[in-house]
Order: structure tokens, then C-alpha cells, then sequence
């Protein structure tokens, strides 16, 4: 795979969100010069992002084939390749990703879940086992499971997290607001709700100055 910054990574999906809208409003060739001006970026950033995920050429005056397109960004991004993935804490937050059906668009398979409330464990939400966390160590390995999404608190995340590396987890999806410490091949990606809030919270103050 060709090396790309997680800027590249983050347009992306914005590239295939505006992509599949236009197809599913018919349009079937798109212009990365079009594509740039719809999505406010430069066009030579939108042909060199393109040309890194397609090897396909633009025609003069047409551009890309917008299927063509999307399959390439699909491939490159991993969605068309299913990976077995399982929610980690089923609390309000956890709950809410499990019943997200949207996961199966990006090639996630959430496959069950994992809590120690023994009010939870047991049952099944959106047609998902969910298991006691105890029993990681073998439900990983007889699922298939590779990916996990960290959901719980704050005070028991690293125990959880050394717990799922210990079970042969390949990458933790991490929604707590803590920095774990992994020293394993393990691929962590935190995903700080505060600090997404704060930075939202600050460019809309800017916009009231500007006004």
C-alpha cells in the first residue's frame, strides 16, 4: 500500500460520501477539478489523493468513471475486505454501536459484545451475544475477532485493554479518554469525544467574533 498521511486518510471518506451521493443522483463521470470545488479543496490535493487509490486515467473533458471510482477508494480504504470486530463495554455508548448498522458499509462485522454487568451478559442486542469479559480470551479466538471497539470506563481501561492483548486482539478502536499503554504490535486509534467537543466548541465561538 502506498504511504499516505492520516490527512489523506481523513478525505477519503469524504471523497466517497460526495461520490456515492453523485451517483445516486445519476451522475456517471467526475472531474477531480469538480470534485475539488464541491468538497472546497485545491485540485492538484484532489489528484494527487485520486491518484494514489486508482489507477484508472481521467478522459479529457469527462473525467473518471464514478463507479470505477468508488470500487478504488472502497479497496484502498479496506470496506470491501469484512473484518470481525467486537464492542467492548455495552453502556449507553456501547449499546448505541452495537445497534449501528452502518459498520457493515466499512467492512466491520460486529460480531458480539463484551461487559461485566451480569444484568447485560447473557442477552443479545441487534441479534449480538453479549458475552461476560471474561470469557475474551477464547470468544476472540473462536470468532475471529480482530478488531475491538473500547468502550468502558476510564478507571478499568488499561486492565481491559491488557486483557484484550492477551487474547490476541489485532487493534483497539479506543473511545475512552485515556492514554493506553500497549507495548505490542497491537494498532490503537483513540477517538477523544472531549476533545472534538472542545475544538467544535471553539470554532463556533471564533464564528460569534467573526459576526
Amino acid at each position: 500500500m502506498s504511504k499516505v498521511s492520516e490527512r489523506q486518510l481523513e478525505r477519503y471518506p469524504l471523497y466517497l460520501n460526495h461520490l456515492i451521493a453523485l451517483r445516486d443522483s445519476g451522475v456517471t463521470t467526475i472531474s477531480s477539478p469538480a470534485i475539488a470545488k464541491a468538497l472546497k479543496l485545491s485540485e492538484e490535493q484532489v489528484r494527487k489523493d485520486l491518484q494514489v487509490v486508482t489507477k484508472s486515467e481521467g478522459k479529457p473533458k469527462l473525467g473518471r468513471d464514478i463507479n470505477e471510482l468508488i470500487d478504488d477508494i472502497k479497496s484502498f480504504l479496506g470496506y470491501t475486505s469484512k473484518k470481525s470486530a467486537a464492542i467492548v463495554g455495552v453502556g449507553h455508548l456501547g449499546g448505541a454501536l452495537i445497534n449501528y448498522k452502518g459498520f457493515e458499509d466499512f467492512g466491520l462485522n460486529i460480531v458480539c459484545g463484551f461487559d461485566i454487568d451480569s444484568k447485560v451478559v447473557g442477552k443479545s442486542i441487534n441479534n449480538k451475544e453479549i458475552y461476560s469479559i471474561y470469557q475474551m480470551a477464547n470468544k476472540v479466538e473462536e470468532l475471529g475477532i480482530e478488531i475491538a471497539i473500547l468502550v468502558v470506563t476510564s478507571e478499568v481501561a488499561q486492565q481491559v485493554a491488557n486483557m484484550l492483548v492477551n487474547a490476541g486482539i489485532k487493534a483497539i478502536w479506543n473511545f475512552v479518554p485515556v492514554h493506553l499503554n500497549i507495548n505490542s504490535d497491537v494498532v490503537v486509534e483513540n477517538i477523544n469525544i472531549a476533545s472534538s467537543l472542545a475544538i467544535l466548541e471553539h470554532k463556533l465561538k471564533t464564528k460569534e467574533i467573526d459576526e
